[in-house]
């Protein structure tokens, strides 16, 4: 993939989160890492996703050179930075503040398995990342700790990371960690929920 077509692929997948009110105002960002040429393509920081376009997107290295772009990047790619560089198998990420979800990240408790979709896409739960103070290298930390065997976590009092191979799979777990939180918070309202057991994670598992 060219870099052209890398500034295109994150525009497209940032005006659909954007569609889809994974992001709102100009909140969220994504992105994704050519590890051959050591460079990320990042959403800018403060463009609004109605009007935003590939040219828009930033070029940068790991350690925050700007090697193409005319705005600054995402004030949190330092976290997208932390995550390339500690999880090789990650090439794209996706930071929402999708409602449902953050509110757990509020409440600062994870999302318990409770669905079969979860252990599938996601690994199982989707646990919480310790607070760090946004912008800095420390949310890319804490969240590093919490993607062990997880296709995304929760970020303590901020919002939702979901990762992936491509964009495509990172956005498709940040749906499944929007929806699983959707309708665990609807459970709760009904009475106490009931999780899946370690027996049927396994099963779910070895299929």
């Amino acid at each position: 993939m060219t870099i052209q077509e890398m500034r295109e692929t994150v525009c497209g997948w940032s005006r659909q989160c954007y569609a889809e009110r994974l992001f709102a105002g100009t909140s969220g960002n994504l992105s994704i890492y050519d590890r051959e040429r050591e460079a990320m393509v990042i959403t800018p920081t403060s463009v609004a996703y109605e009007t935003i376009a590939p040219e828009d997107m930033v070029v940068l290295r790991l350690d925050g050179e700007v090697l193409e772009g005319h705005y600054r990047p995402s004030s949190e790619w330092r976290m997208h930075a932390a995550v390339y560089g500690a999880k090789p198998e990650v090439s794209a990420l996706i930071h929402t503040h999708s409602p449902y979800a953050t509110a757990f990240a509020v409440n600062n408790r994870n999302i318990p398995v409770i669905l079969i979709e979860m252990v599938a896409f996601l690994g199982g739960d989707v646990p919480l990342a310790g607070y760090a103070t946004p912008g800095t290298q420390a949310v890319g930390a804490e969240a590093v700790k919490a993607l062990e065997d997880r296709g995304g976590c929760l970020l303590a009092n901020h919002g939702v990371l979901a990762v992936g191979a491509s964009l495509e799979q990172a956005h498709l777990r940040a749906v499944y960690i929007e929806d699983a939180a959707k309708i665990c918070s609807i459970a709760m309202g009904n009475g106490p929920i009931v999780t899946m057991s370690a027996e049927q994670i396994a099963a779910m598992k070895n299929i």
